[in-house]
């Protein structure tokens, strides 16, 4: 979570040409392998080629970004933030031109809140190193010692990395590639990062009005609907907690996941009602974030969706220079991004992603049709996005079911601009 953030077209491909010589491709790729009687064409696994994975992750394990208004409080002790020596990576921070690293206003926001024990706000912990680390000793085990597909070394020309610009996504993705290189690189690991003004990689409520008008009052509003309402006010009462200080399931939740990842639970009370506080924060979440509306699952994700998708267009079309793809692709998030980013999949599962989750997709080629499929991992294990007739994906199912969320910069920007149309009683 980051603080203080919360007409249906078909897949066409950016760029004419691209749009044409995929749908050539599809056409020879359709006569070059018998169908079965429902159509569908038989799919050897074996005859598979690996050639792009995409791994859109949530960084490790963190301080609670904002303590609760109680008595006793966990002590988040300065010895948290030890670096294990085996995730130690030097790396360098650029924008996304390849400038100067960007300013990070909510670093600094989160400095502003020190937490009893030293720590500040949101800073990344040695457990949250090691997950990190873990997951990439994951992914090496996938796709370098299972599957030769990524050189041993971190090697520039194959990985390219992104990371919203907050230092615990940052050391996060260092940490990462620490497990998924052992600490071996061929050239200089750069993290790309954007503006906190432009970023796309999270819903981005500074930046996009209408996005922000159409939650604007919801937080608020979903503590005061039915269920919700009575399951907060029975927390409260049992942590001793006033009914106007502005704890709501969101901050419940957050403090809670983080303290117990750490061994640090507080209160009694977070631990006896732990199912129903992240039940009732992802109500909240869906509450706010309002599912059931395609533009403002649109303009949270929609841009990001756009980059995953033209990483799978650039990766299909033969007419793509050398040296403009990458087979790994890395994309450090939050929560806060998953969810929709899942919700728009159709792969939610109603649980809040935990630190450390990763969303991964593989793109493979067929050796003799030469056709293309994309296989969805969440948690490491395989799912089913709508739209799709089985786990392996046809690509062009899969690109039309994300057609439906993704925006390009231009229409970004145009729907963000627009005057939302508020509904009644949605706390606005």
């Amino acid at each position: 979570m980051i603080s203080g953030v919360f007409s249906v077209r078909m897949w066409g491909p950016v760029g004419f040409l691209t749009s044409l010589a995929y749908c050539v491709h599809q056409r020879r790729a359709a006569g070059a392998e018998p169908r079965r009687a429902d159509g569908q064409h038989p799919v050897d696994r074996s005859r598979l080629e690996l050639k792009m994975v995409q791994v859109v992750f949530r960084h490790g394990a963190r301080s609670p970004l904002k303590p609760l208004p109680q008595e006793e409080q966990a002590e988040w002790n300065l010895q948290l933030l030890e670096v294990p020596p085996q995730t130690q990576f030097d790396y360098t921070i650029t924008n996304l031109a390849g400038g100067p690293k960007p300013h990070s206003p909510f670093d600094s926001q989160y400095h502003e809140t020190k937490l009893k024990g030293g720590m500040f706000a949101g800073q990344l912990t040695n457990v949250g190193m090691q997950q990190m680390f873990a997951l990439g000793e994951r992914l090496r085990k996938n796709y370098v010692e299972d599957i030769p597909f990524l050189s041993p070394t971190f090697n520039p020309l194959e990985v390219f990395v992104r990371s919203t610009n907050i230092y615990r996504n940052l050391e996060s993705t260092r940490c990462l590639l620490a497990g998924l290189f052992q600490c071996q690189k061929e050239g200089p690991i750069i993290i790309h990062a954007d503006e906190a003004s432009s970023e796309v990689l999270y819903p981005n409520y500074q930046n996009c009005w209408s996005l922000r008008e159409r939650t604007r009052g919801r937080r608020q509003a979903a503590s005061l609907q039915p269920g919700i309402s009575e399951d907060l006010q029975k927390v409260k009462e049992g942590m001793g907690v006033t009914s106007n200080d502005g704890v709501d399931f969101l901050s419940l939740f957050d403090n809670m996941a983080a303290e117990q990842v750490h061994s640090l639970l507080s209160c009694p009370t977070l631990k006896r009602f732990a199912r129903m506080i992240e039940q009732r924060a992802v109500d909240t979440a869906l509450y706010v974030m309002q599912r059931e509306d395609r533009e403002s699952l649109q303009m949270a994700v929609g841009p990001f969706l756009h980059i995953l998708e033209n990483n799978l267009l650039k990766a299909v079309d033969p007419a793509t220079p050398p040296g403009k793809t990458r087979k790994l692709y890395l994309y450090a998030t939050h929560d806060v991004t998953l969810m929709p980013l899942l919700i728009t999949l159709g792969i939610f599962d109603h649980k809040w992603p935990p630190f450390a989750v990763d969303l991964t997709m593989e793109l493979y080629q067929h050796r003799e049709s030469k056709e293309w499929f994309v296989q969805l991992y969440y948690r490491g294990e395989e799912q089913v996005p709508k739209g799709c007739p089985d786990r392996l994906c046809p690509l062009d199912n899969f690109l039309n079911t994300i057609s439906v969320y993704t925006l390009n910069p231009e229409k970004y920007h145009t729907l963000c601009s627009q005057v939302p149309v508020m509904e009644l009683g949605n706390g606005e």
